[in-house]
């Protein structure tokens, strides 16, 4: 399978993750420093998505580290399958979410 920028097990994939992991760290402090965003139940579910997403962000971070240091080949059809869907979900989920609240 053919190296891609970002792709996972690699030094690229790994700062991608880094970044996903902060700007989601970032998108839950800002909602938090709102005035009054418990009572918009948009913003504590997107809190929750943005918590799911720095978990599943951080898990992959883990795993590229893992196959950065070991020099591990993560290009495993179903194991890129599974990491495509996951963030497929994670932003489809957030997507609905603003849909379905505004």
């Amino acid at each position: 399978m053919k190296v891609v920028v970002g792709s996972p097990g690699t030094w690229s994939g790994m700062l991608l993750r880094v970044g996903q992991c902060a700007f989601a760290a970032a998108s839950i402090c800002w909602m938090l420093s709102a005035f009054g965003f418990s009572n918009y139940t948009a913003y504590c579910y997107l809190i929750a998505s943005m918590g799911l997403q720095i978990v599943w962000s951080f898990g992959l971070l883990y795993l590229d580290i893992h196959a950065v240091k070991f020099k591990r080949n993560l290009h495993d059809p179903m194991l890129i399958s599974l990491f495509v869907n996951g963030d497929w979900l994670g932003l489809a989920g957030d997507g609905i979410l603003l849909m379905w609240n505004t």
